[in-house]
């Protein structure tokens, strides 16, 4: 059985994402890449995809801990809520591309499952909250962009491009609800 994995080990181990695993992510369909983009090793594609999959599903399962946890009030909630849907749609976009090279898609955890390897029980205040959620983005971002100069194609660096927009915008709302000031230095993500 798989165990899921951290977006943190993810941001460790983020040049092994592949190509198809990050547009996956991006919410971009199968159907829009180059078959040159998933014949490279489709074991390997479906592992990383797997892998992504798991990290879309904790991501789903933190915001569902955290509207379920009644330390988020409006507007907090609302947004918690919506980067929910992002991470529902990622998910669902992975689980018909790992189906359609063949692959098993790796099963979410039950939400009492994600509490615990969240530590739900430390959550104590909507900032708490809040901050988990934060930690979580700025693990995707820094691991997204770390894979973008492996790309040979160019659609895939941009499809990956995109992903990261998304997450530094997710980042950035949370940031902003927290009073966190934004980062004082240019370059700050993927270093």
């Amino acid at each position: 059985m798989l165990h899921p994995i951290s977006r943190r080990s993810l941001l460790v181990k983020g040049t092994t994402l592949s190509a198809a695993g990050l547009a996956v992510l991006a919410g971009v369909g199968t159907d829009g890449f180059t078959r040159t983009a998933w014949a490279s090793d489709v074991p390997k594609d479906v592992d990383t995809l797997n892998v992504a999959l798991g990290l879309e599903h904790q991501g789903i399962g933190a915001y569902q801990v955290g509207a379920d946890s009644g330390l988020l009030k409006q507007p907090a909630l609302n947004v918690a809520l919506l980067f929910q849907s992002h991470h529902k749609a990622h998910r669902d976009a992975l689980i018909a591309a790992i189906q359609k090279l063949g692959g098993v898609p790796v099963p979410a955890l039950t939400t009492v499952e994600y509490a615990k390897t969240l530590n739900a029980s430390s959550l104590k205040t909507q900032e708490d909250v809040l901050k988990l959620a934060l930690g979580l983005e700025l693990g995707a971002i820094n691991a997204y962009l770390n894979v973008i100069p492996f790309f040979q194609d160019r659609d895939l660096a941009k499809l990956s491009g995109r992903l990261v927009a998304d997450e530094t915008m997710h980042w950035t709302a949370l940031q902003s609800t927290l009073g966190l000031p934004l980062p004082a230095n240019a370059l700050t993500f993927g270093a």
